[in-house]
């Protein structure tokens, strides 16, 4: 009976370290891709020499989270201000509730009325959000985390924060990135995702 539970706990810890090995990898593998991606848009604001001042947190499951999402079903419009003055049309799509460390917090989603015209993008949900990092080891102006209406899945939605990643104004001037609304602001240290761009910002683009 002893053994058999000795190797019962074998096995449920190689079961762990291999779940958490996998997320580690797809945390690595979104990054990569993040910094390809770079080389392949037409209006980057980096080439390749660029990239080596990237910088991430360390992965860190503690920022990996499941929340509660609450569907707003008016479709109001929300009129997004952006770095440049400009106005970007977005609809407040719902709401996702969940704790980190034992504190309670709330983000808005957002779906773009542009994105949703193009059928690659329909499903794109947007959550801008700035927390206590931003400004001294982030970018001051706030973060982007990408999710999909097909992650949402019986009321529930998970959230990676280690995916979080800077806008293109982060790097350059002259971009027209959203800024994160109040209700985004944390009221805690996200420790994940994307750091400061170690370069100093560029005109060119």
């Amino acid at each position: 009976m002893v053994k058999q539970l000795c190797l019962l706990f074998v096995g449920l810890c190689l079961a762990t370290h291999t779940h958490a090995q996998a997320w580690k990898d797809s945390v690595e593998v979104f990054r990569e891709k993040y910094k390809k991606a770079f080389l392949e848009e037409a209006n980057s604001p980096l080439k390749a020499d660029d990239l080596q001042y990237l910088q991430f947190y360390q992965p860190d499951s503690l920022y990996q989270v499941e929340g509660r999402f609450s569907k707003i079903s008016d479709g109001t419009i929300f009129k997004f201000p952006t770095s440049n003055g400009k106005i970007k049309e977005y609809i407040k799509y719902g709401e996702v509730s969940f704790a980190i460390n034992g504190k309670a917090l709330k983000l808005n989603i957002y779906r773009s009325l542009a994105l949703m015209q193009i059928p690659k993008y329909r499903d794109y949900l947007f959550v801008p959000l700035k927390d206590q990092t931003s400004g001294k080891e982030t970018y001051g102006a706030g973060r982007y985390l990408d999710v999909s209406i097909k992650d949402i899945k019986e009321g529930k939605i998970a959230l990676d924060f280690n995916k979080l990643y800077n806008p293109y104004c982060a790097f350059s001037e002259g971009y027209s990135c959203p800024i994160p609304p109040k209700e985004n602001h944390l009221s805690i240290r996200i420790e994940a995702g994307e750091k400061l761009f170690l370069k100093e910002k560029s005109n060119n683009h």
